[in-house]
């Protein structure tokens, strides 16, 4: 399964559009579980501190959810974090 490389700042966005779209960790994971992807909100947490990286279904799904351009995922990283 393609991956990106596990960046804090990419965790930093997660979290930002997260809040931003005022869901907790655990109301974000019940609105990945209907669209069918299957995860915990402990699983979840690895992911916006960096300590996991994220699929990218998860990113697509996340996508889908925020209703934001994939450039907001991104924002900040440089191509020194990301190679």
């Amino acid at each position: 399964m393609e991956k990106l490389k596990a960046d804090l700042n990419m965790g930093n966005n997660l979290r930002r559009l997260r809040k931003a779209n005022g869901l907790t960790q655990d109301q974000l994971v019940a609105r990945l579980g209907i669209l069918g992807l299957s995860t915990t909100r402990g699983l979840y947490s690895r992911y916006e501190t960096g300590e996991l990286n994220i699929p990218i279904r998860l990113l697509v799904a996340l996508h889908q959810i925020y209703h934001c351009s994939y450039g907001c995922f991104f924002e900040g990283l440089t191509l020194g974090e990301m190679g």
